[in-house]
Formats: structure tokens, sequence, C-alpha cells
């Protein structure tokens, strides 16, 4: 009887410049911009890009004002070397004077929003 045993380990980086190398913990990069240059009244659609990141426990959302935009839709879960996931979340909108547009990222036990920036 041959007898197989396996260890896993996850490796937290102790510094948060060193890369991302098999398992070890990264947090994400986020990107929120539109498919066409912010214009107050017209149709566009709202990006958020997050890459870089491990372990793939992550939930992104798409907020006006702070509510959920509804009718988003996020692409399947994909990795880069080492290891490093990215997703995209997108949704239709057309922004308005006054609204806030945002992308929060829950990542492990992390939340951060980041704002959309029209260049208006």
């Amino acid at each position: 009887l041959l007898y197989l045993q396996l260890k896993c380990e996850l490796k937290i980086s102790e510094s948060p410049h060193q890369p991302c190398i098999r398992g070890q913990r990264a947090d994400p990069k986020v990107q929120v911009y539109s498919r066409n240059p912010g214009e107050y009244g017209k149709k566009n659609v709202l990006i958020c890009y997050v890459s870089g990141f491990h372990p793939p426990d992550i939930t992104i959302e798409l907020l006006r004002n702070g509510v959920e935009i509804p009718g988003s839709h996020q692409t399947d879960l994909a990795f880069e070397q080492g290891w490093q996931f990215h997703l995209t979340k997108y949704a239709d909108f057309t922004p308005q004077t006054g609204e806030e547009y945002s992308c929060r990222v829950r990542h492990m036990t992390n939340t951060k929003s980041y704002t959309w920036e029209p260049d208006m």
C-alpha cells in the first residue's frame, strides 16, 4: 500500500511590496472607468476592473450614491501568472450631475470603495 501525504500552505508575504507568487495573499488593484468619456445625460458603461488578488474570495459591487446599480454583469474569475486573479464588473449607466458612481470591493476582510472620475 502506497501512502501519499500532501501538504498545502498559504504563505502571506511580510511586505506589501513583495509580488505574490504561488498562493501568497495579494491585495486587489482596482480601476474604475467608463467605456466612453463621461458626459452627463449620455448613456455609457461603468467598468470596475479588479486584478492581482489572491485568494479569490472577493465581492465587487457597482454603486450609484451608495446603492447597488441593478443589472450589472461580471466576467468569470480568471487567473494570471503566480495564481493572481482578475475580474471585471460592468453596468449600463447614464451619469447625472450630483451623483457619485463607485466600485466597492470586499477582499477577505477588507472593504474599500473607489470612485469613478468622469473627467468632464
